[in-house]
């Protein structure tokens, strides 16, 4: 009897949660990202859902897909990935205090990170603390990489495998924003622990920012005790377009240890520069990123390992379509391309005076359907080629790429 009752009371109980799920559900509206919403301020930017008088607010996306690709002829054949499963958990502390955590789980939780978790105190628009784990600001995909904002299923190879995507620390810093009618400018820098010598020492065989992230210790201690300085500035007219600069910088390698001299202290430093903006009538989404990359590498280092990088990527996406569709009423169909090219090794070779290629174009054009505001289902076919240090014929890949993303 005493089991029954108590399964009666947590069916009424989990019936009465999920009406208030429904409710509020039907209360949510997406936020509008076409007004004075920059790329900053992603990590709030996204579909929350309070639930009664819980102290807390929870969301997410997934991403999953299938693809067929094949290089110079040879094929895995087809794949099917779930890509990753990301967790957000808010809560408003106080008035003018949040905190605000992302945990995600990568293809199918065999990696699983804290990927942002940091607490916001609120003085003034233009004075706010913030600290814990943070996405250091460079480039704009680090900060605003959600997949069901973007119509294609890989992420830019610039964000990726030049620079870290989702690059992540733990540290302290500052933020602000000014609004002024159609304009607003927003900063935000950032002391964090920072990179290691794995971008010289990896298994890529080259100077490699993203090998850094193989060291978890980064968010218990530095590497070399000496702090990753990221800042970035952003200014937008909400009728014209978006376009900010960031840099990032610091020692990476461990100069001293015990009080004994190792080597030199050696820099890595980042800028980059981003844009985005909404052609007027046509509504065509113009969005696009590029960076350059200097590493200070020892000359006992052959020039495999580059001293300088650069590569960025352009993506046009127009809605051509815009009405009910199966039953969806706001359904939108778009057309997208994506240009993208990454050098890993800018420079000539000193013995012969040849370019040092290592570099990878690739185009990928898509259609997208999002079937509401929350939801994308992507078609994608990827076309790359990719050259080796010394120029040889590139290697190219091509093949389809289907899937969805969605917040929920």
């Amino acid at each position: 009897m005493k089991a029954l009752i108590f399964s009666i009371l947590g069916i009424l109980t989990l019936q009465s949660a999920s009406a208030q799920i429904d409710s509020t559900l039907l209360r949510r509206k997406p936020k509008d990202t076409t007004g004075n919403l920059l790329n900053m301020d992603a990590v709030y930017n996204r579909p929350f859902l309070s639930v009664a008088r819980m102290p807390v607010a929870l969301g997410g996306y997934a991403e999953a897909n299938w693809q067929h690709l094949g290089t110079n002829g040879i094929s895995e054949g087809h794949q099917f990935q779930m890509r990753r499963v990301s967790l957000f958990i808010a809560s408003g502390i106080s008035k003018r205090i949040k905190f605000l955590s992302e945990i995600e789980f990568e293809d199918g939780a065999k990696e699983i990170s804290v990927e942002f978790a940091a607490l916001d105190m609120e003085f003034h628009p233009l004075f706010n603390l913030r600290g814990g784990i943070v996405l250091n600001p460079i480039g704009a995909f680090n900060q605003n990489h959600d997949g069901p904002k973007w119509e294609f299923i890989d992420r830019p190879v610039a964000a990726t495998e030049l620079l870290p995507a989702t690059w992540n620390n733990a540290g302290f810093g500052i933020y602000g924003k000014k609004f002024q009618k159609n304009w607003v400018f927003a900063y935000e820098a950032y002391l964090t622990n920072g990179f290691n010598d794995k971008i010289i020492d990896n298994k890529q065989g080259r100077t490699s920012l993203p090998a850094a992230k193989e060291n978890t210790d980064r968010f218990e201690e530095s590497f070399n005790g000496m702090p990753l300085i990221t800042a970035k500035a952003a200014i937008r007219n909400s009728k014209i377009a978006e376009i900010g600069i960031s840099y990032m910088g610091g020692v990476y390698n461990k100069f001293a240890d015990d009080g004994i001299t190792l080597d030199k202290k050696r820099r890595v430093d980042v800028v980059a520069i981003d844009m985005n903006a909404t052609l007027p009538k046509l509504n065509t989404f113009i969005n696009g990123e590029w960076a350059w990359v200097t590493v200070d590498v020892p000359t006992t280092y052959i020039q495999q390992y580059a001293r300088k990088q650069q590569g960025g990527f352009i993506d046009l996406v127009q809605p051509i379509y815009k009405k009910a569709l199966l039953g969806f009423e706001q359904s939108v169909i778009s057309a997208a391309c994506r240009l993208e090219y990454v050098d890993w090794n800018v420079g000539k070779f000193t013995a012969t005076g040849g370019n040092i290629a290592d570099n990878v174009f690739a185009i990928v054009p898509a259609l997208s359907w999002r079937p509401n505001k929350q939801t994308v289902i992507r078609l994608n076919y990827k076309y790359c080629w990719q050259q080796d240090l010394l120029g040889n014929p590139p290697a190219k890949t091509a093949g389809f790429q289907a899937g969805f993303a969605t917040y929920f």
